[in-house]
């Protein structure tokens, strides 16, 4: 059989021949694991990936010796097989060998409509999916007799080719094989591999089988079956059987097709014949239990004699895949390890979030950067008051932006949705939207009057404030009025599947959460701890938002200090309910970070309201904002160097997370708060902040005759602090990269205005993914590893992690698994992701 399949280029598929995955793909193995459970399977030749190559650069190919495999006038069918179906690959071609003396033959033993109609579909097919001809002129209307519709598709074959329809069967195959070759092999259908995953050279193999005819006497049709609900992942007998058909003509047939079960609402198979059905049924299960996977079998009768013609993974919604892997492994069929391994990591987020309904109809008005999951419907509203004013009147609000700043964080809490002109994955609407677990799309093909408060489409299509809206933040696309949603699933199947997760997982997994709210969700969803707080977001409520803004225009040092003492007890409760709320969990607080004039107002509308607000003329307000701007913020005076220039705000938050360790600990267990700088560059910051931070700590335990320890880190966040880790190690006990600015000083990249040429830089190959997006393992990825090896160098027992928005990526986390990383921390709506994905990794699985 190798000697065969080496010399001729095929190999007739039996219980022992040389076919694999690997060679000749998909379909052509799960064929021969169906002929080794002795189900009726049809005789079947495989082509190979090489053999199939070879076809489509126009190598001559015996197929006199691969028709001699199924005897004398044969019929059949080749289907495509490549390595992983979801790849795709040319349709299908049933019926080969039809010809006039085969008609003749078959109107003698089937009946002459049968006859016509099998040689009607053949001609149809081959005209217009192997010769390429006008499709319109191989239609005809359904109540045009078949035998007038075959003459007439006999003469337009000779009409557009000025040749007969071929009549040898060899040519009909060697066509037939050829073009389903050169197919796979043109420039769209590599394109559209590639686009789910595939490789660019994959390999496609083709699989030649006698035809189940299912037309004729007796009982005869075509169907398909499965044992699992597409949609849900319920057990059930689903799918459709058609008399008098072929292929899987059932699935659109409509009300000619039969149900399977017994069903009020029409005839079924198990009605009509129902020892076929048990057999069906029988078959089914075993293809479940061999196969060890949810099979949709395709079959046919023909003359009361059930055939076996293929057997595919069944369609699945990723709630059904979560579930139907789970079932498996409950049913001892495959061990847990594999079924965690079945499920996306990434379809988490669609399942924890509402999703727009897929089999809904919808009309997409625009497009844009898919920048938090999830869907939502909602009235658009163009700022945060409004979207205030609609969320207190129990209304759903859209909060469209053309950028959204700290100013805007009210609205994006008050909002379902999130709507930007501008920004990227990495944006500000972005990084807040994942942390919220609210839908988000940015940069999108959108143009906003906010005078007008009327949003304009590319179209010209034009809605004002008030008119609804449905957002997809899963596919970046923004859809026509209200659509069908569905709702988060957090079911059995969830729960247990991140439990055998959490068993296996060998890198730890935080959140990044903010504020109260952002630790509870993170505790809902098992994070380990708080890898990031990211404490300016808490001034950013109403009556902080004052006191902070008090602070920022003190024209003394004691009124600077006098307002943010005013901010210690507001910090200082936070800070307790973050404890409590992860009580025996690690908590890491990001000292204040962002530049100052993030707190203040961009527009003379806001400027005015702050003069108001502060009792100054709004010529000292304007000349405050001024001197506070600088050319360039985000490499300004912010993170270390602020706390530096004003130590008096470092201190303040100091005692904040002291007074409030000492209160939390006496309602539970001993709380030891991470300290994180941010924005660290040089050695000697480190050492100016920590000399400060132990004095508060001094000064504290003095004031309260209480003892407390905690642990000082440093936010790798600066190319230069990866490279001085080893330095910067001596005063750390933990470095955690935040990849989202080290990405942006790495490249040199604004991350919020990346988006305008991105798409086009990956497409021309310039970056193989936007790096805000994916991890830039070559570069960024090259400092990780620097960064931890000196580091660790200089201190063995240093723990290192990743709190960027990276740590969600689970191709990320297993970069950061292989360089020894002990967590990555990223939004709350994302861990079950990273436990997902991080339990992947540790799996022993065979591939």
């Amino acid at each position: 059989m190798q000697q065969e399949s080496d010399i001729l280029g095929f190999t007739r598929i039996r219980r022992v021949a040389p076919v694999s995955v690997a060679t000749h793909g998909g379909r052509a193995k799960c064929l021969q694991r169906l002929i080794r459970l002795d189900l009726p399977v049809p005789d079947t030749v495989a082509l190979s990936f090489d053999a199939v190559h070879r076809l489509a650069e126009g190598q001559s190919f015996d197929m006199q010796a691969l028709l001699r495999v199924f005897g004398d006038a044969p019929l059949l069918s080749v289907r495509p097989s490549s390595e992983d179906p979801d790849w795709g690959g040319p349709g299908a071609v049933l019926n080969i060998g039809m010809n006039d003396a085969r008609h003749a033959a078959l109107a003698r033993t089937h009946g002459k409509e049968a006859a016509d109609s099998l040689y009607l579909r053949f001609v149809q097919t081959f005209s217009v999916h192997v010769e390429r001809l006008d499709p319109e002129v191989f239609e005809f209307d359904k109540s045009t007799p078949v035998a007038e519709a075959l003459k007439a598709a006999l003469t337009a074959h000779e009409d557009e080719t000025d040749e007969p329809f071929p009549q040898d069967p060899a040519v009909q195959l060697g066509q037939v094989l050829r073009s389903m070759a050169r197919a796979w092999e043109g420039t769209s259908a590599r394109l559209l591999r590639q686009a789910k995953g595939a490789p660019a050279d994959a390999g496609l193999g083709l699989i030649v089988q006698a035809m189940a005819l299912g037309l004729g006497p007796g009982e005869s049709g075509a169907g398909v079956i499965q044992l699992i609900d597409s949609d849900t992942g319920e057990p059930m007998i689903k799918g459709r059987y058609l008399r008098q058909a072929q292929g899987r003509e059932a699935l659109t047939a409509n009300g000619d097709a039969m149900y399977l079960t017994q069903d009020e609402r029409g005839c079924s198979l198990e009605e009509a014949e129902p020892e076929l059905f048990a057999q069906l049924v029988a078959t089914s299960g075993l293809c479940r239990s061999r196969l060890r996977e949810e099979m949709q079998v395709e079959f046919t009768i023909e003359n009361g004699r059930l055939a076996i013609l293929d057997a595919v993974r069944a369609p699945r919604s990723s709630r059904a895949a979560l579930r139907a892997a789970v079932q498996l492994a409950e049913d001892g069929i495959i061990p847990k390890e594999e079924a965690i391994c079945r499920v996306p990591a990434r379809s988490l987020t669609e399942l924890l979030h509402p999703q727009v309904d897929p089999s809904a109809p919808r009309e997409v008005i625009a497009r844009g950067i898919a920048a938090s999951p999830g869907g939502a419907v909602g009235r658009i509203v163009f700022s945060s008051s409004a979207a205030q004013s609609f969320e207190a009147r129990g209304e759903h609000c859209i909060l469209v932006r053309r950028e959204t700043t700290p100013d805007d964080i009210r609205g994006m809490h008050a909002s379902v949705g999130i709507l930007t002109e501008r920004g990227g994955v990495t944006s500000h609407a972005a990084v807040i939207a994942r942390g919220m677990g609210v839908p988000c799309v940015v940069g999108a093909s959108i143009r906003i009057n906010s005078r007008e408060r009327t949003l304009t489409f590319e179209d010209g299509y034009t809605l004002s404030e008030g008119e609804i809206l449905t957002l997809d933040g899963a596919k970046g696309e923004v859809i026509r009025g209200a659509v069908e949603m569905l709702p988060p699933v957090k079911d059995h199947w969830y729960l247990q599947l991140m439990d055998w997760a959490d068993a296996i997982r060998d890198i730890g997994v935080r959140a990044n959460a903010d504020t109260p709210a952002d630790a509870a969700m993170a505790r809902d969803f098992k994070a380990q701890g708080i890898g990031l707080c990211r404490t300016e977001h808490m001034f950013f409520e109403g009556d902080r938002l004052t006191v902070m803004r008090e602070m920022i225009f003190a024209a003394t040092n004691e009124d600077r200090i006098e307002a943010i003492s005013r901010l210690l007890p507001m910090q200082r409760s936070d800070f307790i309910e973050l404890f409590r709320i992860m009580e025996g969990l690690p908590v890491c607080i990001r000292l204040f970070d962002p530049p100052l004039h993030e707190f203040l107002p961009a527009d003379r509308e806001g400027a005015k309201e702050l003069a108001e607000a502060l009792d100054l003329p709004l010529s000292d307000v304007t000349r405050r904002i001024e001197w506070l701007s600088e050319f360039n913020p985000m490499l300004g005076m912010r993170g270390v160097r602020l706390g530096i220039t004003f130590p008096e705000i470092y201190e303040m938050q100091a005692r904040a997370i002291f007074e409030a360790t000492i209160e939390a600990s006496k309602h539970g267990a001993p709380v030891v708060p991470e300290i994180m700088i941010p924005l660290v560059s040089a050695k000697r910051e480190v050492e100016l902040v920590k000399t400060q931070i132990d004095a508060v700590a001094a000064a504290v335990k003095n004031a309260t005759r209480s003892e407390f320890t905690y642990r000082l880190g440093v936010m790798v966040e600066t190319p230069r602090a990866a490279l001085r880790a080893g330095e910067i190690a001596q005063h750390a006990a933990f470095l955690s990269f935040g990849t989202n600015d080290l990405t942006q000083m790495a490249y040199g990249l604004s991350r919020d205005d990346a988006g305008r040429f991105m798409n086009a830089y990956v497409q021309q190959g310039v970056f193989p993914e936007d790096p805000f997006h994916m991890l830039d393992f070559d570069g960024v990825g090259e400092l990780l590893k620097i960064g931890a090896e000196r580091g660790r160098a200089a201190r063995p027992d240093l723990t290192l992690a990743v709190c960027g928005e990276h740590g969600g990526n689970p191709e990320s986390i297993a970069f950061c698994r292989d360089a020894g990383f002990d967590y990555v921390s990223c939004s709350p709506f994302r861990v079950p992701v990273a436990r997902l994905a991080a339990a992947q990794l540790a799996a022993d699985v065979p591939k």
